[in-house]
C-alpha cells in the first residue's frame, strides 16, 4: 500500500520530497494505528544529526567560490596548464573540475560555476557546442567524487560510516575518471585534428607548475617539521598558512590559495585537527578570508545574496532527507526491506552478481530521483544485502554515489542537463545526445571502480 501511495503521488506530478513524506501519512491515517504525528517525528529525528550540519557549511563554500571570481582563476590556471595541448580546453575543463571539486561537493554548483566560463570559451575558439556541453557534463560528475562531497555526507549519515574514510576513498577514483575522460579529449582532438588553445608559454607552464610543487610539497614540509621535529601541530599549520600567503603575494601565483582548499580540509580530518563537519566550517572561512580579505572579490551586498540562496538550497536538501527520513523508516516498518533482501539473497548470494543488479537499479533510479532522495531511499534498502554479503559499506557508497551522478546527466530528472542546456543555448534534447559519448568513460570508470574495492578502499584503510 505504501508503495501504491508514492507511485501514484509520483505519477501525478508531485515532487518527490512532498510525494514521499504525503505517502506515509495516507498510509498511517489509512491503514495503520499509528498517530499521524509520528511522521512529524520521524521527519525532525531524520535531520537531528551532527553530520548534517555540514551540508549548508559546504554549499555555502562552494556559493561563496563560484561567486568570488575564484572560478575564474582555476580556470586561467587549468589553461596555463594543460591549455596548449591538442583539444586544450577539453582538458582545461577536465582539470578546472577537478580542482573546482575540492570546494563545492556538488555536481551542478560545478556545471553552473565553471561550466558557464568554460562553455563561453570553448565556443569562442571554434568547438561544437555539442562537445562543450558533453565533456562540462561529464567532468561535472567529478564534482560529487572527489572531496569534499554533499552526498558523501548524506551516505555517511544514513548508512553510520565514516564521512572522513568516504572522503579519502573518492580520491584515487576521482584521479581516474580525471584521466579517462582527458584520454577522451585526446580522441576527439586526435579524430578532428584540433591543435592547442593558447600559444606554449615555458614561463606560463613553470609558474603553473611552481603552484602544483607547492601545493603537494606544503603538506609533506608540514609533516616533517610536525611528526619528525616534534614542532607543536596547530602553530606549525597557522605558520604555513602565512608562509602561504606570503609566497602568493611575492609570486602572483594565479590559484594557489583556491586549490589548497582540499589539501586543508583532507589534511585537518586524516590528522584529527577537525572532523568534517568542522572542515565545512573551516571551508566556509577560508573561501570568505580569499574573498574579502585576500582577492578583495566579495562584497557584503554580495555575500547576503550568497547566503539567501544557500539557505534556500539547503531548506531544498533538508526537506528531501526529513521526506525520505519517515518513508525509509516505514519501507523498514512494513517489512518491505526485508522481503527485498530476502528476494535478492533467495536470487543470488554471489557479490559480484549483487553489485550488477544494484548498478542497473541505481542508473535507473538517479534517472527518475535526485541524489539526496535517491540516497536516503536506497541506502536501507540495499546496504544491509550489500553487508550481508562482505561488501565494505565505504566501497559501496562510493558506487551508489557514482551511479546516481550519471543520473544526473539523463532525462527525464537530470539536473546538470537543464543547467547546461540553458548555459549553452541548446535544446534539452541536443544536450541530452551531446552526453552520449561521454557515458562511455563514465561507465568505465563505474565498473572499475565496483569490481576494484581496493582502488576505493586503499586510503581510508590507511589512515582509518
Amino acid at each position: 500500500m505504501l508503495k501504491i501511495f508514492f507511485l501514484v503521488f509520483m505519477a501525478g506530478g508531485i515532487p518527490v520530497a512532498i510525494a514521499m513524506a504525503g505517502a506515509s501519512l495516507a498510509y498511517i491515517l489509512l491503514s495503520s494505528s499509528l498517530p499521524p504525528f509520528v511522521v512529524i517525528h520521524r521527519m525532525v529525528s531524520g535531520i537531528d544529526s551532527f553530520p548534517l550540519l555540514a551540508v549548508p557549511f559546504f554549499i555555502l563554500a562552494g556559493n561563496l567560490m563560484n561567486n568570488a571570481g575564484i572560478t575564474t582563476r582555476i580556470y586561467n590556471f587549468a589553461l596555463a596548464l594543460v591549455g596548449w595541448m591538442k583539444g586544450g580546453l577539453g582538458h582545461v575543463n577536465v582539470l578546472g573540475s577537478v580542482i573546482f571539486a575540492g570546494m563545492s561537493g556538488t555536481a551542478i554548483a560545478d556545471a553552473a560555476g565553471l561550466g558557464t566560463i568554460e562553455i563561453k570559451a570553448m565556443k569562442e575558439h571554434g568547438y561544437d557546442a555539442e562537445f562543450a556541453v558533453g565533456v562540462t557534463a561529464a567532468s561535472a560528475t567529478l564534482g560529487p567524487i572527489i572531496p569534499p562531497s554533499l552526498p558523501f555526507v548524506i551516505y555517511g549519515m544514513m548508512a553510520n560510516v565514516s564521512v572522513g574514510a568516504l572522503f579519502l576513498a573518492g580520491i584515487l577514483p576521482g584521479a581516474m575518471m580525471a584521466i579517462l575522460m582527458m584520454l577522451t579529449v585526446a580522441y576527439f582532438a586526435h579524430k578532428n585534428k584540433w591543435g592547442g588553445d593558447v600559444k606554449f608559454s615555458s614561463t606560463r607552464l613553470f609558474k603553473a607548475l611552481s603552484e602544483l610543487a607547492v601545493v603537494v610539497g606544503w603538506p609533506l614540509l608540514l609533516w616533517v617539521v610536525i611528526d619528525k621535529a616534534g614542532a607543536p601541530a596547530q602553530l606549525t599549520v597557522f605558520a604555513g598558512l602565512a608562509a602561504l600567503f606570503v609566497l602568493d603575494r611575492i609570486f602572483k601565483f594565479e590559484a594557489l590559495l583556491p586549490i589548497m582548499t582540499p589539501v586543508l580540509l583532507i589534511g585537518g580530518m586524516t590528522t584529527g585537527l577537525f572532523t568534517p563537519t568542522e572542515g565545512a566550517i573551516a571551508a566556509c572561512v577560508w573561501a570568505m578570508i580569499l574573498g574579502f580579505a585576500w582577492y578583495g572579490t566579495l562584497s557584503w551586498k554580495m555575500f547576503v545574496k550568497v547566503c539567501l540562496d544557500t539557505i534556500e538550497t539547503t531548506s531544498t536538501v533538508l526537506f528531501i532527507v526529513a521526506a525520505a527520513s519517515i518513508f525509509g523508516w516505514m519501507l523498514t516498518a512494513t517489512g518491505v526491506t526485508a522481503d527485498i533482501a530476502a528476494w535478492v539473497l533467495g536470487f543470488t548470494k554471489e557479490a559480484w552478481v549483487f553489485l550488477l543488479l544494484a548498478n542497473l537499479l541505481m542508473l535507473f533510479v538517479g534517472c527518475f530521483l535526485e541524489p539526496t532522495a535517491a540516497i536516503t531511499i536506497l541506502v536501507p534498502i540495499l546496504l544491509p544485502i550489500a553487508t550481508h554479503l562482505g561488501i565494505d559499506p565505504i566501497h559501496f557508497g562510493l558506487v551508489m554515489v557514482l551511479n546516481l551522478m550519471i543520473g544526473l546527466l539523463h532525462p527525464p530528472m537530470g539536473m546538470v542537463l537543464f543547467v547546461l542546456a540553458r548555459v549553452a543555448g541548446l535544446s534539452f534534447e541536443r544536450t541530452t545526445m551531446a552526453i552520449l559519448p561521454w557515458l562511455v568513460p563514465l561507465l568505465v570508470s563505474l565498473a572499475i571502480i565496483t569490481y576494484m574495492p581496493s582502488l576505493v578502499l586503499w586510503l581510508p584503510k590507511m589512515f582509518f
